[in-house]
């Protein structure tokens, strides 16, 4: 199989992973016909336990490269901003908007991690990129009230949810990115999951997730999707990400966002939920946005690598 057809197929297939993980928290919290399950808090802290317990094997060893106390500040962070609190705000908004909007609402996150690189570590932006952030923001603002054209889409407390959410995504790419980049993406996935693992475990308490596993009769239906939402979607997804990175690059690996509100949608329909036009218009700005924001800047200095390359090479 040749290298480029192989890296597109995976990548089809992260993105199938990360955009099924919407509709399966909502399976989590209630049958197809509509059953409750487990509810929003304890679908969360199952997720985080899952995803913590799996990858608890791969995050003892990378404990001994942490040198510095701000390594494990920055691992905190990125634990309970990257994972733990989203994985709550998620269910929570899931439980009045469809998985397909949720998906759609989550493209915000390549919007708020450029804004927090600017602002807060002082990232250079182009011209280009500007004009991105004002198209993608403008995409935001209308995504948003686009939920209010559609009965029944829940309130606007549900969509900020999922707003807030994908800020914090922002949040921990960055802190990923500009003070944690001598880890590989493996270690601070388990790192981090490893920080959350017994706020998980207190949370399953708290919220009474044994109790529901013992007198609910869907329950292990339920737990059967959170399993691969927390074991697939977390997990197998961050060694698949890094897969694609090494066999193309970083700028090809980012290409999964454009997939992800997508596939989110497609599954959304076929589980008979609903979407606006509106949406789905609004959602194609966010996409545009993005694109000016961080592929077609990465597109330009690669086409002025390779045209310095031939220009070498004819020398």
């Amino acid at each position: 199989m040749k290298l480029e057809t192989k890296s597109w197929l995976i990548l089809i297939l992260l993105a199938c992973i990360w955009g099924s993980s919407f509709i399966l928290m909502k399976r989590g919290m209630q049958t197809m016909s509509g059953q409750a399950i487990f509810t929003d808090m304890q679908v969360g802290a199952l997720r985080m336990f899952f995803a913590g317990m799996i990858l608890l094997p791969f995050s003892l060893k990378p404990l001994r490269k942490i040198k510095k106390a701000r390594d494990v500040l920055f691992l905190f962070i990125v634990g309970f901003c990257g994972n733990f609190i989203p994985a709550f705000l998620f269910t929570y908004a899931e439980t009045s908007i469809s998985s397909g909007y949720a998906g759609m609402l989550n493209s915000f996150t390549p919007i708020f991690t450029v804004l927090i690189g600017f602002f807060v570590f002082k990232v250079h932006l182009t011209t280009v990129q500007i004009i991105g952030l004002v198209i993608g923001t403008l995409g935001m603002i209308l995504l948003m009230y686009s939920g209010h054209l559609q009965p029944n889409n829940g309130g606007l407390i549900h969509v900020l949810a999922i707003v807030f959410a994908t800020l914090l995504y922002g949040i921990s790419l960055n802190i990923i990115k500009h003070k944690l980049s001598h880890f590989s993406a493996v270690e601070i996935t388990s790192m981090a999951l490893l920080f959350v693992l017994v706020p998980a475990i207190i949370a399953n308490g708290f919220f009474g997730t044994i109790a529901t596993i013992q007198t609910n009769e869907h329950a292990w239906e339920g737990l059967g999707y959170i399993a691969v939402l927390g074991i697939v979607g977390t997990a197998f997804a961050v060694i698949i990400f890094n897969q694609i990175i090494a066999l193309r690059d970083a700028l090809f690996a980012s290409s999964v966002t454009y997939f992800i509100p997508i596939v989110a949608v497609f599954i959304g329909f076929g589980f008979k939920e609903s979407i606006n036009t509106a949406q789905i218009a609004s959602m194609i700005v966010v996409l545009l946005g993005i694109f000016f924001v961080n592929y077609w800047p990465q597109l330009q200095l690669k086409r002025k690598a390779m045209a310095l390359k031939k220009d070498h090479g004819k020398n």
